[in-house]
């Protein structure tokens, strides 16, 4: 195209003419080439999505932040950063980086302790300290918290929310902290469905490596990293509107519209200190299937009156009728995650 504009079959032009035509080629070139590097650079909004995720790092700001958030942005990728306040305390420039490359910064505490073991008091001044220190780093109040090893109770809840703290565990835990290779931590990555939200950290090199392959499996079946909804705890679109599906928000046992023709309630008569039970009455159907969530790190471990299977997470488990009745049941364990319960996703006659 630009050899057919100098080319020797126009007629020739003045030298004044002809400089004007070489400057002009050479600026649309420029252009052009920035304009492919500008699309490069782009995240990949116009990819198809038909879900998102929430990836979550956690211990921030560390001495490595820096590398985290290049692999980020070389990845167009947003994520949710968990951050330590004495750590924000003592980087705020790290911190305020965070928010610059386009991450969402939220609170895990001040100093990463066991905080059930807290008063209320206690987890109050903790909480509002960690706050305070993101705020006056990045600008940015925190309008998610994660309890430091994932213990939590109805207490540090209460006093989450009175602080406008939504309170977010996770669904797949990647186990970088856990001395995960690149590729456990790929394949731990890969179980992540649309909503879900997976546990990462800040400081950690494998993980780094980790996140092309991850964020290429996650395009491959046309899910993109999200932001996570202070109001659901749910990973949504970055701009905060809901996936197309989405997830029922963890909490309390809800009962969901009626699908199919039939409906099902849970509740939990008995809560103790490592487990609970949940009791489901399905009502409209005989013959009827249910789909249940619960929360990582909860596991499932017993269940009655009903034919029950699992997806490959396992915090997900398909009951179905097996004649013993419209109501049917099971034991969570709650492996450190005490303030969940379990969720009813679906019921369908058949």
């Amino acid at each position: 195209m630009y050899a057919s504009i100098g080319g020797s079959r126009r007629p020739s032009a003045p030298r004044t003419s002809r400089l004007t035509v070489r400057l002009a080629v050479l600026a649309s070139t420029v252009a052009l080439t920035a304009a492919g590097l500008a699309v490069a650079a782009t995240p990949s909004s116009a990819a198809t999505c038909n879900g998102y995720v929430g990836l979550t790092f956690d211990d921030g700001p560390t001495s490595s932040t820096s590398a985290l958030l290049s692999v980020l942005r070389a990845n167009s990728v947003r994520a949710t950063m968990f951050n330590v306040g004495q750590n924000v305390q003592g980087n705020q420039s790290a911190a305020r980086a965070q928010v610059d490359a386009g991450m969402w910064v939220a609170n895990h505490s001040w100093n990463h302790a066991h905080m059930t073991s807290m008063s209320q008091s206690q987890m109050q001044s903790d909480l509002s300290q960690t706050n305070s220190a993101i705020q006056s780093a990045t600008g940015v109040r925190p309008q998610l918290f994660r309890p430091p090893y994932g213990e939590t109770n109805s207490t540090l809840q209460s006093v989450a929310t009175s602080l406008g703290l939504r309170q977010v565990i996770w669904d797949v835990d990647s186990q970088d902290w856990n001395g995960a290779s690149v590729s456990q931590i790929v394949s731990n990555a890969g179980r992540l469905q649309a909503g879900q939200v997976i546990l990462m950290h800040d400081g950690i090199q494998n993980t780094r490596d980790a996140i092309p392959q991850i964020v290429a499996n996650l395009s491959s079946r046309n899910l993109c990293p999200g932001m996570i909804s202070p109001s659901t705890g749910r990973a949504v679109a970055p701009d905060g509107t809901p996936p197309p599906t989405t997830p029922p928000p963890t909490g309390t046992p809800t009962t969901p519209p009626p699908t199919g023709g039939c409906t099902a309630t849970a509740t939990t008569p008995n809560v103790w200190g490592d487990r609970y039970n949940t009791s489901v009455t399905v009502q409209g159907a005989s013959n009827w299937t249910v789909v249940v969530a619960v929360t990582a790190p909860q596991r499932i471990v017993t269940t009655w009156n009903g034919s029950p299977s699992w997806d490959s997470t396992g915090y997900v488990m398909t009951m179905r009728s097996n004649g013993s009745g419209n109501t049917f049941g099971f034991t969570t364990m709650m492996n450190g995650n005490s303030g969940a319960r379990a969720q009813i996703r679906s019921c369908t006659t058949g």
